[in-house]
């Protein structure tokens, strides 16, 4: 089981945060049980955690009930936040988490990564699409077709890869974390998260030759 959020871990990857004054204000309102806060904390970040969601399991219900554990225990774990990291990171960090051991419930019952780029992306626009997300929407129609079988092969080979392969490569190319950024959220070694990126696209790489 993988344990409850905190930093402690993150000593080993040699990385030290500076809160911002707006990190610091918004956590302090929450903690005060400022409603303002909270609708602007939600409004923020929900989007963020329920993509992150999808695209590391790939089943819209599954994502939904990662999105609504992550901020549940955002909210039960505020007083442990101190900014070692960024508030962003440590929301990821939870949400991959949280991802994590819903993804081992699943093994355990023998569920396979399924993924379709006509789930919606968004919990409140449902006009949103996984491959609108990864597609240009600036390019013709047939570019976008093109776009979105290469996006649909895309996210399948995702759901092959070693879980710790798809993290790191979904922060970084899909979500756009620095390395830095990724280190945090993971509370593991820069040196790590470019391994582990970088045999993720190799293994990406390999199982998408034929198609992109």
């Amino acid at each position: 089981m993988i344990e409850e959020p905190g930093f402690s871990a993150i000593a080993a990857a040699e990385l030290v945060h500076t809160p911002t004054s707006q990190e610091t204000g918004l956590v302090e309102k929450l903690r005060a049980g400022d409603r303002g806060a909270y609708e602007q904390f939600v409004a923020e970040y929900h989007q963020m955690v329920y993509s992150l969601a999808l695209r590391l399991v790939g089943d819209v219900e599954e994502a939904r009930d990662i999105t609504q554990e992550t901020f549940l225990k955002v909210f039960r774990h505020l007083s442990t936040f101190r900014g070692e990291a960024g508030l962003k990171t440590w929301i990821y960090r939870i949400a991959i988490n949280q991802a994590s051991n819903n993804q081992r419930w699943w093994r355990r019952r023998k569920k396979d990564w399924t993924v379709s780029l006509d789930q919606n992306v968004s919990a409140s626009d449902d006009s949103v699409k996984i491959a609108d997300t990864l597609c240009d929407n600036q390019q013709s129609p047939e570019q976008q077709a093109i776009a979105r079988q290469r996006d649909q092969q895309l996210m399948l080979a995702l759901g092959q890869l070693k879980h710790d392969y798809r993290v790191a490569v979904v922060l970084r190319d899909i979500e756009g974390l620095s390395y830095e950024e990724i280190a945090e959220a993971l509370a593991i070694s820069l040196g790590t998260v470019k391994s582990r990126i970088a045999r993720g696209r190799e293994e990406l790489r390999l199982r998408l030759k034929n198609f992109l």
